[in-house]
């Protein structure tokens, strides 16, 4: 389920063509578009707890919730490959609990737009009657229920992981590098992960789909906002853009291993540097660049978060180097 962790697993491949050379070259395409992806979803996450307008606004709650799950995923994923770019093997017990949160932290994003999604329905096909639906207190349950699902997810995987007999090994050193593949030590883990992964994204691509039907419909009549309707179709639209990207990162190691009967070792993990960067990293930025670009409320904070850092980190070097040319 953890599709981020998909492409650690041959890694290695290109590396050894590379030695050192390779490993800072690969490090540093994947590092810099995480760092700037990770700078963009902090700055939003710190622009969403700065006004109280945001702690008191459903919608931004949930977006604070979907923002965290990504960006704690986006930075693990990174982690770990690097780790499997340095070639670090880890121990079972280790790579257990890096895997699992990447998890807990996966099954969040796409049931918190599932819960979004359902939250802009009714602000449009009910818009008389949202506040008192869509209120603080059962935001805050959806929230708890999205952590429990996702948690009751982990934990099952941990009772699989389990009774599979560690006992027998000679170390609990891992032969492979730390991925969620490499966790999935018998078929029954395999199964459930497929079957677990199918549910999941049929169940948010019907609920998006259908509150985005539900919005078009509900545009028509005439005592609809027309603006407000729009807006919410294409931000559903935009959600359902972000669960394709998510479920084609879970297929995207079998799209791999088909390039790499045809192409060269060196031509595939080039290819995987791009596939990891635009599939894994890019849509876990996805939600931040919607929200702080199209929302109204957020893009003047966001702006000015921004702005103000950019600032506070030139000031410093030019008062540097005036003082040098005094001297």
């Amino acid at each position: 389920m953890s599709y981020a962790n998909h492409s650690q697993t041959n890694i290695n491949i290109g590396l050894q063509y590379h030695g050192l050379m390779g490993i800072v070259l690969f490090s540093i395409l994947t590092t810099v578009p995480c760092c700037v992806f990770l700078f963009i979803n902090g700055t939003l996450l710190f622009t969403l707890r700065s006004k109280s307008v945001f702690h008191v606004t459903p919608r931004y709650i949930l977006l604070y919730n979907l923002l965290f799950a990504d960006t704690v995923l986006m930075a693990q994923s990174q982690l770990l490959y690097l780790l499997a770019a340095c070639r670090v093997k880890l121990m079972y017990p280790v790579c257990g609990v890096l895997t699992m949160l990447a998890s807990l932290t996966t099954v969040i994003s796409p049931l918190t737009l599932m819960v979004m999604s359902l939250e802009r329905y009714v602000a449009v096909c009910y818009p008389l009657r949202h506040a008192t639906i869509i209120t603080i207190r059962n935001t805050g349950v959806a929230i708890i229920v999205v952590w429990a699902f996702s948690s009751l997810n982990v934990l099952t995987r941990v009772i699989l992981l389990l009774d599979f007999p560690f006992e027998e090994l000679e170390s609990l050193q891992m032969d492979d590098f730390c991925s969620d593949i490499a966790m999935l030590l018998d078929p029954v883990s395999d199964h459930y992960e497929k079957a677990y992964t199918y549910f999941l994204f049929v169940l948010a691509g019907m609920t998006v789909t259908c509150s985005y039907i539900g919005v078009m419909v509900a545009a028509r009549s005439a005592s609809t906002d027309k603006a407000s309707a729009k807006k919410a179709r294409n931000t559903l639209l935009l959600h359902l853009v972000q669960l394709g990207l998510s479920l084609l990162s879970t297929m995207h190691n079998s799209l791999l291993i088909a390039i790499s009967k045809t192409v060269t070792r060196i031509v595939i993990v080039r290819v995987q540097i791009v596939v990891y960067v635009c599939v894994i990293l890019f849509p876990r930025c996805l939600s931040a660049l919607i929200y702080g670009l199209r929302d109204q409320t957020i893009r003047p904070v966001l702006m000015y978060q921004l702005c103000c850092r950019l600032k506070l980190s030139v000031l410093p070097a030019k008062a540097e180097v005036s003082i040098r040319l005094s001297q």
